[in-house]
């Protein structure tokens, strides 16, 4: 073969290999984001976040409220998953317990989630909060009648107090913050008084519970603050008259503060790229990600920098609880089981 031949040939294959290896490198890289969110409350924001990183794309993968635990152990090692993002630290700390979750080393998430809303290992981190609060009826239930979590269980309250069941994470971590503050017998005894003031068997959502409230069935509710802002801006307008109707009362001013609980995101055990899933993480702390929480569902964003929305603004500047969630999730089976001795359905 001729020499020219040999360099041209040598030539061409060159240009072959190097432009399938630019080919390939401009290929994305693809984040598989589990979520038991609605999809309306994070694609806006993984969208934002591919515009101004064009070398990843996020998709997004829809599960149900409790299923994500189970789909994470059956796929294994062979998940595709890269990331999940659910509501409250019982689930998160769930996803933990089980091994699911690889730890985050991140100077920026470190920065922008105080320590409190974040797993000490970095298995996990809180970017948003909602405070689990009191609600009353307006025209039946003067404001200073109520001040604490422990004024819910005083039997001048019997008949009065609507409440969804224990199987609820929500109503789980409230009751694990509550051993934590003041003691499991303490605990106990709260969750039994609760359940003597019950106006009904526990059943429903919390804007059940709300509309409860406001349509005369009880007088008091425990819900998350969120559901709130929802009845306030529905479509609905008889959920915005049932809104007025109600007041709402940010717990233990002079001492703890309102327990406050996540919804949050972590680095999957399995992924593939956790450089990149890092990265949207990273991304979700940001001012950019957080302005967008604290607008678009009514809560408040973990970094404390971001302004919160103004409907959120209107409810007041409390105080909120800065127990560690970790020992929140923790407790988690032990608040199960005060919840069963308590007679909580």
């Amino acid at each position: 073969m001729q020499m020219w031949r040999v360099v041209m040939w040598v030539s061409a294959a060159a240009v072959a290999v190097i432009g399938g290896v630019m080919a390939q490198a401009a290929q994305p890289v693809t984040v598989n984001m589990y979520s038991t969110q609605k999809e309306f409350l994070i694609r806006p924001i993984l969208e934002k976040f591919e515009k101004a990183n064009p070398t990843i794309k996020v998709r997004l993968t829809s599960i149900e409220e409790g299923g994500l635990l189970t789909r994470l152990k059956l796929e294994g090692k062979d998940s595709p998953a890269d990331l999940v993002m659910t509501a409250d630290v019982a689930n998160l700390y769930k996803l933990q317990a089980q091994g699911t979750l690889a730890p985050v080393k991140s100077e920026v998430l470190e920065k922008n989630i105080p320590a409190h809303l974040r797993e000490s290992g970095g298995h996990w981190f809180g970017f948003t909060t909602r405070a689990r609060v009191i609600f009353y009826a307006k025209d039946r239930v003067k404001p200073d009648a109520l001040s604490t979590y422990a004024d819910l269980a005083d039997p001048k309250w019997k008949g009065k107090i609507m409440v969804r069941s224990s199987n609820n994470d929500y109503n789980q971590s409230l009751l694990a913050s509550i051993i934590a503050n003041d003691g499991k017998e303490k605990a106990l005894a709260w969750a039994k008084g609760v359940v003597m003031n019950m106006k009904s068997k526990p059943a429903g959502g919390d804007r059940d519970q709300l509309r409860a409230v406001a349509s005369g069935k009880g007088d008091i509710a425990i819900s998350n603050t969120y559901y709130y802002g929802l009845l306030e801006t529905s479509a609905d307008k008889s959920d915005r008259d049932y809104a007025k109707k109600l007041g709402i009362i940010f717990p233990n001013q002079q001492d703890r503060g309102a327990h406050v609980n996540i919804r949050g995101g972590a680095l999957v055990a399995a992924s593939k790229h956790p450089k990149e899933a890092t990265a949207v993480l990273e991304y979700l702390s940001s001012a950019d990600a957080q302005q967008f929480f604290a607008e678009h569902n009514f809560e408040y964003p973990a970094n404390p920098s971001i302004t919160i929305s103004k409907i959120v603004a209107a409810w007041g500047a409390p105080k909120f609880d800065t127990l560690a969630l970790e020992k929140v999730g923790k407790l988690n089976k032990e608040a199960v089981l005060l919840f069963d001795q308590a007679g909580w359905q």
